[in-house]
């Protein structure tokens, strides 16, 4: 099985682990280095999940999701043991007090971490996912897509493979560029859902309507 290594135990990080335990060989790592954080968590997952210090883990994967706020992730994005590694990138710059993004158009959180590990493959998605879809039954978001945007072909696919596993529907935008458009698109649901009242319950998708 593909070895799936998430870094950060956050809201995402571990909503993401609980999705993907027993479906690929599972190795998690605190961001801020506590690993009793880590593994009183793996105790409640299915047997099997491994806890191990970030470098150990990072070397053991094949696939890095960055489960980190921005700053924290392009931290990490430094190391240059992740060469040859599919890295996702799961981030939205946002500003501290969530009024909008750092980035955008020009560039995007996703460009900029392959930028600081060139020699990973960056792979945007679930971005544009709360947290508390992944505490759902897996039925109920089976049809909810992940925007995936990546340069790799190879990597996509693995992140694609991820997406399903996790339980939810692929949809594919095209190069890293299109994080551009990704991470304003998460920034709407952030509003939305936050801002507007909306809650977070919510996720955003295209709808194909025919004559």
């Amino acid at each position: 099985m593909t070895t799936i290594t998430i870094i950060g135990l956050g809201n995402m990080g571990k909503g993401l682990a609980k999705r993907l335990a027993g479906k690929a060989d599972l190795v998690l790592a605190a961001r801020d280095g506590a690993p009793e954080v880590a593994t009183a968590f793996a105790a409640t997952l299915p047997a099997g999940v491994v806890v191990l210090d970030q470098a150990a883990a990072i070397a053991k994967a094949d696939i890095v999701v960055l489960a980190l706020p921005f700053p924290k992730a392009l931290d990490v994005a430094a190391n240059p043991a992740l060469a040859g590694k599919v890295v996702l990138d799961i981030s939205n710059p946002v500003k501290p007090d969530f009024s909008g993004l750092t980035l955008g158009y020009s560039t995007s959180a996703a460009e900029e971490l392959q930028a600081a590990a060139p020699g990973a493959k960056v792979v945007k998605a679930f971005n544009t996912i709360f947290a508390s879809l992944l505490d759902l039954p897996a039925s109920q978001t089976a049809d909810v897509p992940v925007f995936i945007a990546g340069d790799d072909e190879a990597a996509v696919a693995a992140v694609a493979e991820l997406v399903t596993s996790s339980g939810f529907a692929v949809e594919k935008t095209g190069g890293l560029d299109a994080a551009r458009l990704l991470e304003p698109l998460g920034m709407l649901n952030i509003r939305l859902g936050y801002g507007l009242g909306h809650g977070t319950d919510i996720a955003p998708r295209w709808t194909r309507l025919t004559a």
